[in-house]
């Protein structure tokens, strides 16, 4: 698997930029990497992007998902 990480600007702000939805392939199956520390139980799904430093891009989300990025 892959391990993708979010962009920062040089003054330590996360890049930003539209994405146009006709250049979007497909889906993307995102799985935290997570740290030595336990995750707060009030944690909600919607703050994951926040909350995780580095994600994994798993190819085996289904058939299609492993064509595509092998």
């Amino acid at each position: 698997m892959w391990v993708v990480k979010p962009e920062y600007t040089p003054s330590g702000r996360r890049s930003l930029a539209v994405v146009h939805l006709d250049s979007i392939a497909r889906a993307a199956h995102l799985l935290p990497v997570y740290g030595p520390s336990v995750l707060p139980e009030d944690l909600h799904f919607s703050q994951s992007l926040d909350a995780f430093r580095a994600f994994y891009v798993s190819r085996y989300a289904d058939h299609h998902m492993h064509e595509f990025l092998a």
